[in-house]
Order: C-alpha cells, then sequence, then structure tokens
C-alpha cells in the first residue's frame, strides 16, 4: 500500500502500534507490533484477517498459547556468524527457552480443530531436537553450565569440590589449635587472589609459615596463606584453569550447533513473533469490539457506527463507550463526500477515523465498527491534514497544502482514498473555494475516491450541485449547541461560529458587533442551514423511534407464539399424565378384583369375569382419545393388493393383506389374523410385497413335543419382535391345556406392558388378566387366565 510516513503520523498509526506493542507477549511479536505497516496485497490482508479470527474464537474458548518465553535472537545469532565465535551462556538458554516455547506451541497446536491457519503456522515450526537437547543437558535456568555438559567437566568439578574441601580442612584444624589460636584476628576461612587464606594478626608475623596474600586497609591483619595448604592451593588453581578450558570447549560446541541451525532458529522467531501478532491483534480486537468488515471489489465505503479506537483510551485500557460511534457511508455512486459543519464537531475526526480503520485493515487489525459494514481496499492513501507550514523551506500554511495537492494531482487513480481537511483555507476565501473546486473535480475525473471538510460555502453548493458528490454535516444540540459529533447525510451543517464563540466564553460585546458586520444573507443562510440540520434530527429520532417501536411488536408477537406453543405441550403432558394414571388406576381395580375373588368362598363365575373383563375393556376405550397420538410416518393407502406388506399405525409393526374387505382388510401378523381399517394403516413408499416362495399365506404349525413353559420374558423386546412371541405363546399355552400364565414385560416407559394387555384384551380365549402381586413383579408382570377358545 502507498501511504506517507506523514500521513501516517498525521493518522496517529504510531499510537495504534503502541496499544498493539502492549498486547504482545515476547520480544518478537512486540517488535513486529512496533514495526507494523500497512500490507500491500489483497491476499495478505485477508489471510491476516483470518489469523485474527481465529486467534480470537482461541482467546474465547480461554486456550490460548503461552508466547512469554521466546526472546530475540537476532542479536546473539548475528555476532555469533562468525567461526569460531563464542556464545555466552545466558543468551545459550535463550536459544533453549525459544525453542522449548516452539515445542510447547506445536503440542498446543493439537487441541484445535477449526482454526486452520494458526495450525498451518505451528506445523512449520522445527523443534531442532538435538540442539535442543544438547542445550538442556549443558545450561541451566541462570544461565550457568551444568555439570552434564560433559564427562571431562563434570570429573573436573569433582575434583575441584575434593580439593576445596581438603584445603578448607586444614586450614580450620589450624585456627582451631591451642598453639596458634592467639594468632587469629577471627576463626574464619576467606579467599584473596584465588587462594584460601586465614586472617592473622599483623602482630604475629612470622609465627607462621606461609605467604602474605594481602592485607586490610588499616594493616592490623594480614590475610596469610600458610605454608601447608600451598600445595592444594596450587592445584585448585590448576583444576580451575582445566575447567576454563573445558567450559570454552563445550561453549565452542554449542555455538556451532546454533551456527548450523542459525536458519531454523529465525524462521521459528518469525513464526512465534507472527503468532504473537496475531493473538496481540484478537486482545485488541476485544478490548475495542472489533470486527472485520466484509471486503468488496467496487469501490465503496460503508463503515456503520465506526469508532476512532485512540478516543477510547483511558488509564488502565480501553473503553468503547468513551467514542461516539458515526457512520461513514460512501457508496459506489458517490465520487466525493463534503464534511462540514461547526468548529469543534467532530469533521476532522471523521476524517482522521476513516483514515486510520483503512490503514488497520490493510494491517490485518480488527476495527471498531458494526459486523455488517463494508470496504474497498484502496492501493493508495493520501492525507492533506494539519498544518504544512515550514520556515526552514520558506512554505506558508496555504503553499505547504498546495504542494501536498500537487503531490497527490500527480498519482491519484481509481484505488486512491483521498482525505483533505480544511480545503480551500489559508488564503482569500473565495479563491480557495475555487482551487478547492477545481481539484475536488480534476480528483474525481481521475476515480479517486474524495473526503474532505470545509467551512465553505461555495463548496457546500458545488457538492449540492455536482453529481456524484454528496454533502453532510456533523450534528449538534440545537438548545445546548453541544457538538454529538454525528453525520447526517444529504445535506450542509452550518459553520455557526457565532454559537461555538458564544459556547466558549467570548464576550457578548464581541458577539453583538460581530453579528453587526456579518452581512444579512450570511445571517438567514446560516439560520437556514441551523433549521434544516433541526428537521433532518427530528426526522432521524422519529425514525428510530418508530424502529424501535416494530421491534418491540415483533419482540412481542415471537413471546406469545412462544407461550402459545408452551401453553399447548402443557396441555398435552397433563393429557398424557391424566391418561397414565387412569391407566395405572385400571390396573390397580384389576389387581383388587383378583384379590377379592381370591379371598371369597365362592368364585367367582366365568360370566361374572368375562363382565369384569368388559367394563375395565370399556374404561381403557374411553381413555384413547387422551392417550398421545403417535405420529404417522406413512400415508394412509388408497389401493392395495393380497400379499402386500404394511405397517399397523398404532402398534408401529408390519403386516401383510391376506384378504380385501369392503370396509378394509384382513392382515396377517405373527401368525394371527386381524381386521383393520384402511384409515388404521400406513402404505410403504415405494410399496412392498411378501416373497411369494414362502408360502401361499396359509399358516401351517408343525407339533412338536417340547416342554412349556408358564412364563414368558419379554423384557428387552421390541413391539414386532414382543407380538409373534406373545401370539406363539398363548396358543403354546392353550394346546397344552395352561389355564394360567404370566408374561414378563418390565416397567420401562410402559409402552411393552400396554401393548401385551391391549393383545389380550382381543384375544377370546382369555378370560381374564392382571397385574401379578408385589412379591411376584408387581405391575412389571401381567398374569392372564386361560378358558377355551
Amino acid at each position: 500500500m502507498i501511504c506517507s510516513k506523514t500521513a501516517l503520523e498525521r493518522l496517529e498509526y504510531p499510537r495504534l502500534r503502541s496499544l498493539l506493542a502492549a498486547q504482545t507477549q515476547s520480544d518478537p511479536g512486540r517488535l513486529l507490533a512496533e514495526r507494523l505497516l500497512p500490507l500491500g496485497q489483497s491476499d495478505e490482508v485477508e489471510v491476516a484477517l483470518t489469523e485474527v479470527d481465529e486467534a480470537v474464537r482461541v482467546l474465547t474458548d480461554g486456550r490460548a498459547p503461552s508466547l512469554g518465553g521466546c526472546f530475540d535472537l537476532q542479536p546473539i545469532l548475528d555476532p555469533g556468524q562468525a567461526a569460531g565465535s563464542l556464545i555466552a551462556a545466558e543468551d545459550l538458554l535463550k536459544v533453549a527457552r525459544s525453542l522449548q516455547v516452539a515445542v510447547d506451541c506445536r503440542s498446543w497446536a493439537r487441541s484445535l480443530e477449526l482454526q486452520p491457519l494458526l495450525v498451518g503456522l505451528t506445523t512449520q515450526l522445527n523443534p531442532l531436537a538435538e540442539l535442543r537437547r544438547r542445550l538442556v543437558e549443558s545450561i541451566g535456568p541462570r544461565g550457568e553450565l551444568l555439570d552434564s555438559a560433559s564427562a571431562m567437566l563434570n570429573d573436573l568439578r569433582y575434583q575441584l569440590r575434593q580439593a576445596r574441601t581438603r584445603v578448607k580442612q586444614q586450614l580450620e584444624q589450624l585456627l582451631a589449635s591451642e598453639q596458634y589460636g592467639g594468632c587469629f584476628q577471627e576463626k574464619l576461612v576467606t579467599m584473596r587472589n584465588g587462594r584460601y587464606v586465614v586472617p592473622l594478626k599483623a602482630d604475629h608475623r612470622g609465627q607462621i609459615k606461609g605467604f602474605v596474600q594481602d592485607e586490610s586497609a588499616s594493616g592490623q591483619t594480614l590475610y596469610l596463606e600458610p605454608a601447608k595448604v600451598l600445595d592444594g592451593n596450587n592445584r585448585l588453581q590448576q583444576l580451575l584453569r582445566e575447567e576454563q578450558r573445558e567450559e570454552r570447549r563445550i561453549l565452542l560446541q554449542l555455538a556451532d550447533l546454533v551456527r548450523r541451525d542459525r536458519g531454523a532458529l529465525q524462521r521459528n522467531q518469525q513464526l512465534l513473533g507472527r503468532l504473537d501478532l496475531r493473538f496481540a491483534a484478537a486482545r485488541l480486537s476485544r478490548s475495542y469490539q472489533g470486527q472485520r468488515p466484509e471486503l468488496v471489489a467496487e469501490s465503496c465505503i460503508e463503515l456503520k457506527q465506526a469508532r476512532h479506537p485512540l478516543l477510547m483510551e483511558r488509564e488502565g485500557g480501553l473503553d468503547p463507550a468513551r467514542a461516539v460511534p458515526i457512520d461513514l457511508l460512501l457508496p459506489q455512486k458517490c465520487r466525493a463526500l463534503v464534511i462540514s459543519g461547526p468548529n469543534t464537531g467532530g469533521k476532522s475526526v471523521a476524517l482522521k477515523t476513516l483514515g486510520l480503520l483503512l490503514l488497520m485493515v490493510r494491517s490485518g487489525l480488527h476495527i471498531p465498527c458494526h459486523p455488517d459494514s463494508r470496504l474497498h481496499l484502496y492501493r493508495q492513501l493520501h492525507v492533506d491534514i494539519g498544518d504544512q507550514q515550514s520556515i526552514a523551506r520558506s512554505l506558508s500554511t496555504f503553499s505547504g497544502h498546495l504542494l501536498r495537492i500537487r503531490e497527490i494531482l500527480s498519482c491519484a487513480d481509481q484505488e486512491t482514498l483521498v482525505l483533505l481537511d480544511e480545503a480551500g483555507t489559508g488564503t482569500d476565501p473565495a479563491e480557495g473555494a475555487a482551487l478547492a473546486q477545481a481539484v475536488l473535480d480534476q480528483l474525481c475525473r481521475q476515480g479517486a475516491k474524495v473526503v474532505l471538510t470545509t467551512h465553505l460555502g461555495q463548496l457546500k453548493h458545488f457538492a449540492h450541485a455536482q453529481e456524484g458528490v454528496e454533502n453532510a454535516a456533523v450534528e449538534f444540540d440545537p438548545e445546548t449547541l453541544v457538538p454529538k459529533y454525528r453525520l447526517t447525510y444529504g445535506i450542509p451543517g452550518a459553520s455557526s461560529a457565532m454559537a461555538t464563540a458564544r459556547r466558549l466564553g467570548l464576550p457578548a460585546v464581541v458577539l453583538d458587533r460581530a453579528r453587526q458586520y456579518l452581512d444579512r444573507g450570511e445571517l438567514d443562510g446560516t439560520a437556514l442551514l441551523a433549521q434544516l440540520n433541526r428537521q433532518q434530527q427530528q426526522l432521524e429520532k422519529q425514525l428510530l423511534q418508530a424502529g424501535q417501536a416494530r421491534r418491540d411488536a415483533q419482540a412481542a408477537q415471537q413471546l406469545r407464539q412462544q407461550q402459545l406453543r408452551q401453553l399447548k405441550e402443557k396441555k398435552s403432558e397433563i393429557l398424557a399424565r391424566a391418561t397414565r394414571q387412569a391407566d395405572e388406576l385400571i390396573t390397580a381395580t384389576e389387581v383388587r378384583l383378583r384379590q377379592l375373588r381370591r379371598r371369597s368362598q365362592s368364585p367367582a363365575s366365568p360370566q361374572q369375569a368375562v363382565a369384569d373383563r368388559e367394563q375395565l375393556t370399556a374404561a381403557r376405550e374411553q381413555l384413547k382419545p387422551f392417550r398421545p397420538q403417535r405420529k404417522r410416518q406413512g400415508a394412509v393407502p388408497q389401493q392395495l393388493a393380497v400379499g402386500e406388506l404394511v405397517k399397523i399405525a398404532a402398534l408401529g409393526i408390519e403386516a401383510r393383506v391376506e384378504r380385501l374387505l369392503s370396509d378394509g382388510v384382513e392382515l396377517q401378523v405373527g401368525g394371527k389374523r386381524l381386521r383393520q381399517p384402511l384409515a388404521a394403516l400406513e402404505q410403504f413408499t415405494p410399496r412392498r410385497f411378501a416373497d411369494s416362495r414362502k408360502g401361499d399365506g396359509q399358516l401351517t404349525r408343525r407339533l412338536v413335543e417340547r416342554p412349556v413353559a408358564a412364563q414368558l420374558k419379554l423384557v428387552g423386546r421390541r413391539v414386532d419382535e414382543a407380538l409373534p412371541l406373545l401370539a406363539q405363546f398363548i396358543d403354546d399355552a392353550l394346546l397344552h391345556n395352561l389355564r394360567q400364565v404370566e408374561i414378563i414385560h418390565g416397567a420401562g416407559e410402559g409402552v411393552l406392558r400396554r401393548v401385551v394387555r391391549d393383545f389380550l384384551v382381543d384375544q377370546p380365549s382369555v378370560t381374564a388378566f392382571y397385574a401379578a402381586p408385589l412379591e411376584q413383579g408387581g405391575d412389571n408382570v401381567t398374569t392372564a387366565e386361560l378358558g377355551d377358545r
């Protein structure tokens, strides 16, 4: 993108970079934020924005990576390029920690599923396993060389510890001896010039053989190296020199490994810095409620409820409520927008907001605006804001503006956005307005998009008369004369210099005299513009109220519909609960009748049992209208054929058509025949037929001698599996003259229990049925009494 450094500074882009840098966690991320510039290619912008989108989603889920341990390695890698150069252990520790961050990021990315770009960045990270292993083995957490760096170093340090211990023990024995106890200033072993010594009183010089390594400032204490530890100290010095040589050898070896992997380390730093930058942009976006606008090919600007991010700054962060949202609208047919209105009303802020938001999008950042906003990515942004005066260059304010406009005219094209503040000022108003009109007209001819602010009436009239140029006014409160910092499109704004002067406290006598000097036509024009602005604001207020009323009505309608649905659901729930309670009452009645029969001296006659069963059946029939109806899946058959398969809607099982009747059909289900009306059936689509090779529809059963139990377990069976088993069980029980059987169906939701009992109702051979006693299973078991067919 073409945008001068001066334009970036005028739009306060460096301050935005500082806000972004404050959100980073690592040195590479901070450096990228501080050096951020608008991207040149549209596809680069799309990728950057998508990466920020993914980072926002990750932050929302609370799964952001930790990048704080990544360091800027360039100051380490550049001096270390030369062969044979050393890298300090503290710098090697930074390399190791940066590699650990790379490894952690690769592990973190495995938990991401819907963030392909961020995952793609982490997969490019090189863990450099060998280098990392050597650094971890060699460098400690405080940047020191560890004993494990090499076997030689480990052995040397062991010998050093042993030698120090021996020398200290010898000196401590000397300090504790009775012979020399009074010779020492204090019983302390210390070091001078890298050698262990003891503090000897100066007046006892010569009583102990040795070498004086140092003396105190007062001369009262001599630091003596006794002769008996001379060899031990010499051995220590020799071991220390060998240790230093081994440490240098190890550091050179590690530096060679770093030089070998220099390219991979630099690539890792770039990737980690980019990740940190994207997450910093995501944090910044969340702080000002940023959105990604839709990027469009046509030259248009539709930034709704846009806010200037720097106006949100407060101590400790950003507050979106501090910035007033404005709509910046330049449709494709609008080539230029002329913004006018009172001073301190927000004209320049609107201009800077548009410029900065374009730079932000071009830099891959979300912007504070409505999600429905649209923006074209202009390749050039030219700005003429502020005073261009320069004493060193002998430039006045007006000449500075002219030089800048000359530069803009020389390169403006269809991919250019031009922002001009206070166009035509700094010279005679009439000539300045004429120049501004000519510049605006030429820029439009070259295809550029132009937004300018002005107080000149000629430019306002030009915008009203010229096709493709539109007026806009900054709003202000007509009562308090306080600016509202919003834009009203379609009408120019009054400068209201008198009102602004009165608001800022100019003496009334000065204001009255100014009105006398002002032309009557100017006063009338200013009053007319103020009246138009007031009417426009009233219309917009009424429009907002009407829109709010419509939204309130829609919300109330949705609430009523939701309440109606809830009432219907509640009604169905109540009916279902009442039906279940009635079923339970009938079952309890059956149990009670059975108990009464058992207790009576004379058993009930079969006629009485049949009568009781008919009454219970009638009670169930009365409950059928209240039972929840099974949702029909297939269509009601209009035409059927013998051998066709259909589904019984009430039972949800398949049956085969055996015979066509005038009022329905005769079906075969599990060896049993039953009649059903067409309305009770569902036809398959496409139609299905039974395999003709399985027989002619006649049921034959081969009787074999087998034991028949008086109990059938149907627990866990589906309805279409249970009914054939139940029918065969009843037939077998009758063939073996069983008078009482038990069907175990369990509790569950009660579906299988109801199907079993509905089936028993239709069996002429079943004289009675009821729930088993509690000790035998209660309502989980149905006992059936069998008679003759």
